[in-house]
């Protein structure tokens, strides 16, 4: 695992930088009702956390169960010590994963989706819906200076999951952020988190805190 620092602190939720079965009963016989197998990311109260096996990196508000191929990379604020977020990267690129405190069986995946639209609109860039793993999304593209001076377009993809009292934004980078079928170990890893909310009270949109783990280091 690994960490930077960061020297601007980043908005909330809405930062640009989540079947119904029915059965036929027939006359003769009678079909045995098949459970949906539960996919993540779950909430702490779903998992056995003791128990399941799992080695899990305990950030706090996050635990990231260990993903082939992908390292845990932390950024941290400069001036408050206080991590933003957290990455995890991959030779041909990364996701964002950012958790925040939500109204009990609300819907803020909705309302952030559009307030990242129209900041997006407002950067000088696009942002338009579509649908993926996770339900709707968006993808992104904006204008960037590259380290030479030059200008590039930089893509994204954003996926925002609702739970349980939290709300889960993931920002796709790189290229799983344009090949969808490239972006099998970062959706598993989102998959694979576990949110731990916690029950004191917290305002819808503020984030889960997130603490760094003892393992952690820093890099520049």
């Amino acid at each position: 695992m690994k960490f930077g620092r960061k020297s601007k602190t980043e908005s909330p939720a809405a930062d640009t930088t989540a079947a119904e079965a029915t059965t036929d009963e027939a006359t003769d016989e009678t079909a045995d009702p098949v459970a949906a197998e539960p996919t993540g990311p779950y909430d702490a109260s779903e998992i056995d956390l003791e128990g399941d096996g799992v080695d899990r990196v305990d950030l706090g508000g996050l635990l990231i169960a260990p993903a082939e191929g992908l390292e845990v990379r932390l950024q941290v604020e400069e001036t408050t010590n206080e991590v933003q977020s957290i990455m995890l990267a991959g030779p041909t690129g990364a996701v964002e994963v950012r958790a925040f405190a939500a109204m009990r069986n609300g819907d803020m995946w909705s309302d952030v989706r559009r307030q990242i639209a129209a900041d997006t609109a407002r950067r000088g860039g696009t942002a338009t819906e579509q649908e993926g793993d996770f339900g709707t999304e968006l993808f992104c593209e904006r204008t960037v200076k590259t380290d030479d001076g030059a200008t590039a377009t930089q893509p994204s993809r954003i996926v925002g999951i609702n739970g349980p009292r939290w709300f889960l934004r993931a920002t796709f980078l790189g290229r799983p952020a344009v090949e969808a079928d490239a972006a099998g170990p970062w959706n598993q890893a989102i998959r694979s988190l576990v949110v731990r909310r916690g029950e004191g009270p917290m305002a819808p949109g503020d984030p889960l805190p997130i603490t760094l783990p003892p393992q952690a280091r820093k890099v520049d």
